[in-house]
């Protein structure tokens, strides 16, 4: 059992859960509670620590016993848990993750894929609802660029909810690339925006479609909004001039699945 602080996976943890670029560097992220772990792709898997207590509740789920012993993992004491968490009551399992990777071109020939593209979002907690209602509206793959919040930040991570494993992502430095490239596809694209002409309740989306979400407060870049086929808006009452970017992007991909169910 590991019981003091200072140890080293304990700092190594520590960094992991504090700074992007540790996390980067090593290709790895976190997920804390039996939940997120009894839920992890087992080949994902680097490591778990554990309290006795947790280990406890553990003995007596077999399979997720059987799946800790196929892995390397180690108890810590709960002040040692503490430190490693990433919340103020920590659930007593943390698991470390190799990060996974997906082929752009796989991702795009999808026979009737549905995506969203996210421009600049901020908001840790909007980009982990997005990613858990892309996995209840059957998304095909939720594409970011390099300046949207980390998607292994600790918060993010927490706000997916599990989906983080199931719902391939995409980083990309250069959207408008991307965009031509879905283009090329034969991927729709259509753009939530303030100018659009027609309600996004009007439109088509039974075919190869990718949805442009923008930043929080600025929404999307004229660069991506010029590449639009089309720009869509959500009927608002009252003095609303946008919706939450999680709200927006739910709101599009499952009119996107009534329409195909």
């Amino acid at each position: 059992m590991i019981t003091s602080t200072a140890n080293a996976k304990v700092k190594q943890v520590v960094q992991w859960q504090t700074k992007a670029k540790e996390r980067k560097k090593d290709q790895v992220f976190l997920a804390e509670g039996i939940k997120m772990f009894g839920e992890a792709p087992e080949n994902w898997i680097r490591e778990a620590y554990l309290t006795n207590e947790a280990l406890e509740k553990l003995e007596n789920q077999p399979q997720l016993k059987e799946k800790l012993n196929r892995i390397p993992w180690e108890t810590v004491s709960d002040e040692v848990m503490e430190k490693m968490a990433d919340v103020q009551t920590p659930q007593g399992v943390l698991t470390v993750l190799k990060r996974p990777q997906y082929n752009v071109e796989e991702v795009l020939k999808h026979p009737n894929g549905l995506y969203l593209v996210l421009e600049n979002l901020q908001d840790p907690g909007n980009l982990g609802t997005i990613m858990r209602t892309s996995e209840g509206a059957g998304v095909t793959a939720v594409i970011m660029n390099k300046t949207t919040v980390d998607i292994f930040n600790p918060k993010t991570i927490r706000a997916t909810m599990g989906s983080i494993y199931r719902v391939p992502f995409i980083l990309e430095d250069d959207l408008q690339e991307m965009i031509q490239n879905m283009k090329e596809n034969q991927v729709k694209i259509f753009a939530a925006h303030l100018l659009g002409e027609t309600y996004f309740t009007g439109c088509s989306f039974q075919t190869p479609t990718a949805f442009l979400i923008g930043n929080e407060g600025n929404g999307l870049s004229k660069e991506l909004t010029e590449m639009a086929d089309s720009l869509v808006k959500i009927p608002m009452e009252g003095k609303l001039e946008s919706l939450n970017a999680a709200v927006a992007a739910a709101l599009l991909i499952y009119e996107a699945k009534r329409q195909r169910s």
